[in-house]
């Protein structure tokens, strides 16, 4: 792989308000609807060159005419990518969804996922992804293992639904917001439900979905290699699922995945962006992680490949590591910027969208209406 195959999706929440438990913080200048969210994505991907998609979250981002979205995304030089449900906010789904134990409440989820592959189809998006809060609090709440049956029956009709060219990518979380079980906990529970849906169905790896000092990159390596890594969901975390900007905790956590990822053509596994910037600007901010990524991606391709492989066979430990670090360790900066003036853009684009004035247009000209956020 190339950084000029490199795609980084953007989400289209990312843009709108958010903030921690206990407060969503407002920002000026903040999209108020699905048509104002791609504009700000479009942005993104003028400066880097590297963010040509944008997931939606249903409902967050319903609209009338789901086409007539998906062409003002061409109009911008987007398309539109995953389609991300969302079957943790409705007041019936407070003892689950898919997994809940009234029929009638998991019958609204699975109708809710196919809505999804509706607008999927009205889209042109690949991919249906799927996150589900289900989960219990306490010991005897429910039967884990009925839970599971109906989480698998679920996803089976939802499967047969999926059309040519399109897949579905589960998502896993090890908690929250239940702190009991979570019935989609890991990767080894994903990956259970997707051999059994078959080869459209794969597992999306989410940075903070994991327990400290989880080896994300043993993950990832061994999902390519059973051909179901389906998505990668870039952010950072110190304690749990923090979402902050990919690479800003640990950005040798990023180069190691990385590493692990583009061994080989990734054009199967879909990258974004889920984050939430709730104290930073949102349009910087997206930038700004884009550039993380191509930053960890152009370092992991310096890594001499046949010199890791010949100390790997002689169990030369040292040498191996040191192939390892000498490619981290490389300032891939200037080779950026040289890169992006050869396409085109702006070797330094977080100064040339400071410069834009559009930040300053989109404050003046957003003004009254309801701001997008967490729900809308």
């Amino acid at each position: 792989m190339s950084l000029d195959e490199l795609a980084v999706e953007t989400c289209s929440w990312a843009f709108g308000n958010s903030g921690t438990r206990f407060k969503v913080f407002a920002q000026p200048g903040v999209p108020r609807d699905p048509y104002e969210k791609l504009a700000d994505a479009a942005q993104v991907h003028a400066y880097t060159g590297a963010a040509p998609s944008v997931a939606l979250h249903i409902p967050w981002d319903r609209v009338d005419d789901y086409a007539h979205l998906a062409r003002y995304a061409g109009e911008l030089g987007l398309r539109i990518g995953a389609i991300n449900s969302n079957t943790f906010q409705d007041d019936g789904y407070r003892l689950g969804s898919v997994c809940h134990p009234d029929p009638a409440i998991r019958r609204q989820a699975v109708d809710h996922l196919l809505e999804c592959v509706d607008i999927m189809d009205a889209t042109g998006s690949p991919e249906l992804k799927l996150w589900f809060a289900d989960g219990t609090n306490y010991p005897g709440q429910d039967d884990i293992r009925a839970r599971q049956d109906r989480l698998a029956e679920a996803l089976a009709e939802v499967y047969g639904r999926l059309g040519e060219g399109q897949r579905l990518l589960l998502e896993y979380k090890l908690f929250e917001p239940s702190f009991y079980t979570t019935d989609v906990p890991d990767w080894g529970t994903a990956y259970a439900h997707c051999l059994k849906l078959g080869p459209k169905a794969q597992v999306v790896v989410d940075t903070g979905h994991h327990a400290p000092g989880v080896n994300i990159e043993f993950i990832v390596a061994f999902l390519l290699r059973e051909g179901r890594l389906g998505g990668f969901d870039f952010n950072s975390r110190f304690y749990a699922d923090d979402d902050l900007m990919v690479g800003a905790a640990d950005p040798f956590q990023l180069f190691r995945i990385l590493a692990e990822v583009l061994r080989e053509p990734s054009g199967g596994i879909a990258f974004m962006l889920d984050q939430c910037h709730n104290i930073e600007p949102k349009i910087p901010g997206q930038i700004r992680s884009v550039l993380n990524v191509q930053e960890a991606a152009a370092k992991v391709l310096r890594i001499d490949r046949a010199a890791l492989s010949a100390a790997q066979r002689e169990g030369d430990v040292l040498a191996a590591n040191a192939v390892l670090m000498d490619a981290f360790n490389t300032d891939v900066r200037p080779a950026l910027a040289e890169f992006r003036a050869a396409k085109g853009l702006d070797p330094d684009p977080m100064a040339a969208y400071a410069r834009s004035g559009y930040f300053a247009k989109i404050c003046a000209e957003r003004v009254g209406g309801a701001q997008a956020g967490w729900g809308a």
